[in-house]
């Protein structure tokens, strides 16, 4: 294979339980600042919910046996990371800034149910 096989991520998703869609609203785009995007009909009666901020597309989808992803996450390169983070703090988001990577301002937050995102600084 000479060329790359991929040019970038269209979209990840996360879980969530059943009728947390207002949750997510409040999470992701009043906490993060991502606009919520209409799901397509067919894929809409499954509930859930999907935002996007630039060419990021996170989608949160409805799982009847929920169990949060505390290993695995989507890690997301923030244009304004401070204020970001500060206004997760403000909101009672669980931030926990981590050193691990030299000379990379990095933490990692839980959304509403305890699926773990990484945020990067620029």
């Amino acid at each position: 294979m000479n060329e790359i096989p991929f040019l970038a991520i269209d979209h990840f998703q996360l879980a969530m339980p059943a009728d947390e869609e207002e949750t997510a609203r409040i999470f992701f785009r009043d906490l993060l600042g991502m606009v919520e995007i209409p799901k397509p009909v067919e894929l809409a009666k499954r509930g859930g919910c999907w935002f996007q901020s630039g060419v990021v597309q996170i989608h949160v989808g409805v799982d009847k046996s929920f169990h949060p992803a505390v290993k695995a996450h989507p890690a997301l390169r923030c244009r304004d990371y401070s204020a970001l983070v500060s206004k997760l703090r403000a909101a009672g988001v669980y931030v926990r800034d981590d050193f691990e990577v030299a000379g990379t301002t990095r933490c990692h937050v839980l959304d509403p149910w305890g699926n773990r995102i990484e945020l990067i600084s620029q």
